[in-house]
């Protein structure tokens, strides 16, 4: 738009304030221009493609909330995150209708674009003598002589940070055609380029002598241009960072004392609590995201946990971080099923279809999601099939065999690969703080510190017993009163029921998952195994 001004402001000012007209016109011209340049076509090219003109500007977006009926029908640039896309669907921008009766034919009407339709005409207007008149609502549209484009709707929710505090973010729907259309997916965040437009609301009361919304339109914005703001996880918007701040970041990082810094920088209202700052810090920086030569990646984002006595600044704590970071979704663990956090299923109102809708995991993508209330999350699963799920989940995800003993004695150091990871994300994020390329000897050391204080420490004191990866001793001495008594229950060479086995030993108030765990370890062993579809054990050895 800048370039267009520049060459002629009225047709920047025609542009802006009656869109819809002009570009129609600047399409038909770039068309013509096209079609000029290209002579001579090859053999079955004869025809121009169809060009689509699309805007672009650099002036300052307004918010969702600011658009008001002075602005219906001019050109709006407002930011936002794509929250629904629907499937592409075909539109017609010509149509032929016919007569049923009389078979008058009407050709190469024009349909405006948008999501309004075309009205068809009640009376068919020819007149033939000796025939009678064509009964109401007579034409039909005859589908092989339409021109049809594609077409797409979006829902775009207003930004974060321009929802006011303690209010709920507003949506509005997207009109995307020809190829524009699966330009953006769900949780991009893009900036539109579009014309407030209106269309007809849903189905009107006909109740009592006044008519309800008869008068009212539901808006939306016909899309001329996107510009996808964030474009995959991770990385930060384009240009955001101007030269005098990479200055002053430089400048900063090269102080010794920038992880306390950092640190104290975070929620400094908050006394105390050095060690949770300083692992908020890791994760706000977080590691580097790796891709393996057999295709597999290794994530680089830093997951935390914060378990402690009510009244100790754990929320305060998430909604710094989501005010403070770039990206930041915070949502309360009450209201946060599995589908609220990932995707949920929505009908359109248009088209009655099922349409997936974005949760907070989506909106949040390249930046953090504080899940208040972990706790009170909705169970979407029986326990039972919890369980069984976990088990499954740890028996492939594990990365390192697990120290198996019959003796009752102490068990290994409880450490996994996964822990290992954790600490390299730990250190890769202390070397982000000081923009270094490598790690140093000391970021390895603060990284074993902060692992050391936050889970070995808990895992000592045996408060981290039933934690994947981690055997306390007491859990070991279970697990071996419960395979000495499974060996006394059935000889080698003898069968018995996996359910009355496991009913047995929880009659004797012993927790299932330990049960399971003893199972499958006598299995790798090659002691026990199935029979008769993994209903009965055969003891072997």
């Amino acid at each position: 738009m800048e370039d267009l001004a520049s060459f002629d402001e009225d047709l920047a000012d025609y542009l802006y304030k009656q869109p819809t007209d002009h570009l129609q016109l600047l399409e038909e011209a770039a068309q013509e221009v096209a079609d000029e340049v290209t002579r001579p076509r090859p053999t079955g090219e004869e025809t121009v493609q169809d060009i689509q003109v699309m805007l672009r500007s650099d002036a300052n977006p307004a918010n969702i909330r600011s658009l008001k009926s002075e602005q219906m029908s001019h050109l709006v640039k407002i930011p936002g995150i794509v929250i629904a896309a629907t499937a592409v669907r075909a539109k017609a921008t010509k149509i032929s209708i016919q007569c049923r009766s009389c078979r008058n034919t009407i050709s190469n009407i024009a349909v405006r674009p948008g999501l309004e339709g075309y009205a068809m005409p009640r009376k068919c207007n020819t007149e033939q003598a000796g025939r009678p008149k064509c009964p109401l609502d007579p034409y039909f549209i005859i589908p092989d002589k339409c021109k049809c484009v594609d077409f797409q709707t979006l829902k775009l929710q207003e930004s974060p940070d321009a929802v006011p505090h303690g209010e709920m973010p507003r949506h509005m729907q997207l009109y995307c055609d020809r190829y524009l259309c699966d330009k953006v997916v769900p949780g991009n965040r893009v900036t539109i380029m579009g014309i407030y437009s209106i269309r007809k609301s849903g189905k009107t009361s006909n109740k009592g002598r006044d008519r309800v919304g008869v008068g009212i339109r539901s808006s939306y914005i016909r899309v001329v241009g996107i510009q996808v703001d964030t474009e995959g996880a991770g990385r930060s918007a384009a240009g955001a960072i101007t030269p005098q701040e990479e200055e002053e970041f430089r400048r900063l990082a090269s102080r010794p004392d920038i992880y306390e810094k950092i640190a104290k920088s975070i929620a400094p209202s908050i006394y105390g609590s050095s060690d949770i700052k300083k692992a908020i810090a890791c994760l706000l920086f977080g590691g580097s995201r790796k891709r393996l030569p057999d295709g597999l990646t290794r994530r680089g984002d830093i997951n935390l946990l914060m378990l402690g006595d009510p009244g100790t600044a754990k929320s305060q704590l998430l909604k710094f971080v989501e005010r403070c970071s770039p990206i930041g979704i915070y949502t309360s663990g009450k209201g946060s099923s599995a589908a609220g956090l990932t995707a949920s299923v929505m009908r359109d109102p248009v088209t009655r279809n099922f349409i997936m809708e974005g949760g907070a995991m989506v909106l949040a993508d390249g930046g953090v999601v504080c899940i208040d209330e972990f706790d009170k999350c909705g169970p979407r699963l029986s326990v039972e099939a919890a369980e069984k799920l976990k088990n499954r989940y740890v028996l492939m995800r594990s990365g390192a065999r697990e120290h198996e003993r019959e003796s009752e004695k102490r068990s290994s150091i409880p450490i996994t690969v996964r822990q290992l990871e954790a600490i390299v994300r730990i250190s890769e994020s202390l070397s982000k703080m000081k923009l270094q390329p490598f790690s140093a000897e000391s970021d390895i050391e603060e990284a074993l510190r902060l692992f050391q204080v936050s889970t070995l420490d808990a895992a000592m004191s045996g408060s981290l017993s039933g934690v994947e990866g981690f055997t306390t001793q007491e859990d070991q001495e279970m697990l071996s009163r419960i395979e000495k008594q499974m060996k006394r229950r059935f000889a080698i060479g003898s069968q018995v029921s996996e359910h009355s086995i496991i009913q047995d030993f929880l009659k004797q108030k012993y927790p299932e998952h330990a049960i399971h765990k003893v199972l499958h370890l006598m299995m790798r062993r090659g002691e026990i195994q199935h029979r008769l579809q993994r209903k009965v054990l055969f003891r072997i050895k």
